[in-house]
């Protein structure tokens, strides 16, 4: 069980006892159980004796060292690896494992023991070579780093106590610090903190070292962490970076470790609040006037001194605040919409059944891929209302008539000059009634070849025909084009009515 023990406690535990102290109190003074310092006391017991017992060799009675707390007699064993110390030692410093080391022993030095004296015998060699943490201090503006702790409780309408959490941001270099109270450890209350510290401070760090918070790290990952999207919407809106911490690693943001402890010891510790607004009013004055104006027990300076060098290396704020927006998966509908808000926006058509996200806030709604990447932007709409990008629209399921009569003429005149003519003329005599019959004309030039259309319309212009079906008559009967006749329904032919209306009021 010694085994278990760094070279530095087993030492100390050694003195301790010379000095007398019981093994109640050295586990105490330790943070060690008990048993631990007693099973190690009788190790050392064992050790002395059998160095007793090599002093004195004519002592037959010594040679085996005897527990006297118990009564037990207890041979002192030795670890079967001692033989091969020197070998393991050399491979421990190279760095392989204690796994890799057994292999090694048992293929090329005949080891025959177990495997688990090989690792108790590597633990106690690289015990002895722990190295201590290195302190990392930073540079004026460089990073602030983040992390939530228990507040105090708030009073609801009811009277009963509600748990609050806080969030404390502090800067590396001067230690300023933002705190503030939430009710829930949110992706937009965090959000929100965070901006009220930049705000607050005048300007933004270039890092933020973070816990792997579900609000904030959807995937914690040491080597290529998966931030929350808001999360890096915020970072790229405020020109910061976000740097989670290793998991389960909190020295990696101790400094905020030991903010958040002074924070509920000294400003919350005892205190009940009426309510959120009056918990964050009494944070910013303990702030202002407890906080800054300590001497920091690491920098051995004032606070609020130290600020006043790093605020001038905080970047800049942006012109206007982060905008919070809400964000969900949609999957595109077949008519190439999704539905945001009771309000429908469209996508390019090559997503339709697919999976997007949508991004909007109170004035735009934008549609980001898989990959985040914007492929749609909308104006927002109210509720029921439909926004379509026309660029969304596929060129097959665009029809004739919503181009227009200039995009129709034009289709008209690549034709040749005699249905250009046509045409012209039958917008000019039917205005907006004339478009769809372009249409119509169109769809005869995908019946009949260039010439017939061309020729077909020579005639009905040489005679003022500008109806459809004069040029589906003309186009049907060939022979007839040589032959054309006034049709009865000819604008310029009055019916016979008319006339005898003519008759009997001049001659009656």
């Amino acid at each position: 069980m010694s085994n278990e023990l760094s070279m530095a406690e087993q030492g100390a535990i050694a003195a301790l006892l010379k000095q007398g102290w019981s093994k109640r109190r050295i586990a105490r003074e330790l943070g060690l159980h008990r048993d631990t310092v007693r099973r190690h006391a009788r190790e050392l017991a064992r050790q002395t004796a059998a160095i007793t017992a090599q002093s004195n060799p004519t002592d037959s009675k010594q040679a085996t060292p005897v527990e006297v707390t118990t009564g037990s007699v207890e041979p002192l064993s030795r670890s079967k690896c001692e033989p091969y110390r020197q070998v393991i030692e050399q491979k421990a410093e190279a760095g392989l494992s204690a796994q890799r080391i057994y292999q090694d022993l048992t293929t090329e030095h005949g080891y025959q023991g177990a495997y688990e004296a090989v690792k108790r015998m590597v633990r106690r060699l690289c015990a002895g070579e722990e190295l201590p943490f290195r302190r990392i201090e930073c540079a004026p503006g460089a990073e602030a780093q983040v992390d939530f702790g228990v507040g105090a409780p708030v009073l609801d309408a009811a009277g009963k106590r509600r748990r609050t959490h806080v969030l404390r941001l502090g800067l590396s270099f001067s230690r300023k610090a933002y705190s503030e109270a939430v009710f829930q450890q949110t992706t937009d209350n965090l959000l929100a903190c965070l901006e009220n510290a930049f705000l607050y401070w005048g300007g933004v760090p270039r890092t933020l070292v973070i816990d792997n918070l579900r609000a904030a790290v959807t995937q914690p990952d040491w080597y290529d962490p998966e931030l929350h999207p808001k999360i890096s919407a915020f970072a790229q809106h405020y020109g910061t970076t976000v740097w989670p911490t290793k998991s389960y690693t909190p020295r990696h943001k101790g400094k905020i470790e030991s903010g958040i402890n002074y924070v509920k010891e000294n400003a919350l510790k005892g205190r009940v609040f009426p309510g959120l607004a009056e918990e964050n009013a009494h944070l910013l004055h303990w702030e202002n006037h407890v906080a800054d104006l300590r001497i920091h027990g690491t920098t051995k300076k004032q606070v609020r001194q130290l600020f006043e060098i790093e605020k001038s290396a905080l970047l800049p704020l942006p012109a206007a605040r982060f905008p919070f927006f809400h964000e969900d998966q949609r999957i595109v509908h077949r008519d190439g919409h999704i539905e945001v808000a009771k309000a429908y926006y469209s996508v390019p058509p090559e997503y339709m059944g697919h999976t997007v996200w949508a991004r909007w806030d109170s004035r735009l709604v934008r549609i980001l891929n898989s990959r985040f990447e914007q492929i749609a932007l909308h104006v927002r709409h109210e509720l029921g209302r439909f926004s379509t990008d026309p660029q969304h629209l596929a060129s097959r399921k665009i029809a004739l008539i919503e181009q227009g009569a200039t995009e129709l003429l034009r289709r008209a005149r690549l034709v040749g000059p005699q249905t250009g003519r046509w045409a012209e003329a039958v917008l000019n005599e039917r205005a907006i009634e004339g478009v769809r019959v372009l249409v119509g004309l169109l769809g005869l030039v995908k019946q009949h070849s260039a010439n017939a259309v061309e020729h077909a319309c020579e005639l009905a212009c040489a005679h003022g025909a500008f109806r459809l079906r004069a040029l589906r008559a003309l186009l049907k009967t060939p022979h007839a084009q040589e032959q054309f006749e006034f049709m009865a329904e000819h604008p310029l032919i009055r019916n016979l009515n008319d006339y005898g209306t003519l008759v009997r009021v001049q001659f009656n």
